[in-house]
């Protein structure tokens, strides 16, 4: 079915943020995942990569990200294009932060140290 309902959408909670999958290969077989990410005030999250392109877009508060050791500040209707294999990390600001990301379905997340993380819950 080509509608996912606000009441079909799946919540997974991590120390560091909540994503809220919003279409995925699971949720009316989209070959393209979508989640809101939502990080409250100063929340971090680890260092990692991502086998696959991802695109964010800031909806709400403000973040820090730090892409291969640049940090950049982003705010409310900054996009991000993070291309596969950059390390990564994410921190909230003082007032949270909230995105919208969409990546292709299946991709997998290693952490700094090498350790593959699988795909996460969220886009499957």
């Amino acid at each position: 079915m080509p509608f996912v309902r606000a009441a079909e959408t799946r919540r997974h909670e991590t120390p560091n943020a909540v994503m809220s999958t919003l279409a995925s290969p699971t949720l009316g077989d989209a070959h393209l995942a979508l989640w809101r990410v939502e990080m409250i005030p100063g929340a971090r999250g680890p260092e990692h990569t991502f086998d696959a392109e991802q695109v964010w877009t800031v909806v709400g508060g403000g973040a820090q990200v730090d892409l291969d050791g640049e940090v950049e500040t982003v705010v409310p209707g900054d996009t991000l294009v993070l291309p596969a294999g950059i390390l990564r990390r994410i921190a909230a600001g003082d007032e949270g932060f909230e995105a919208l990301v969409a990546a292709p379905t299946g991709g997998r997340a290693l952490l700094a140290d090498g350790t593959d993380r699988g795909t996460p819950p969220w886009i499957a």
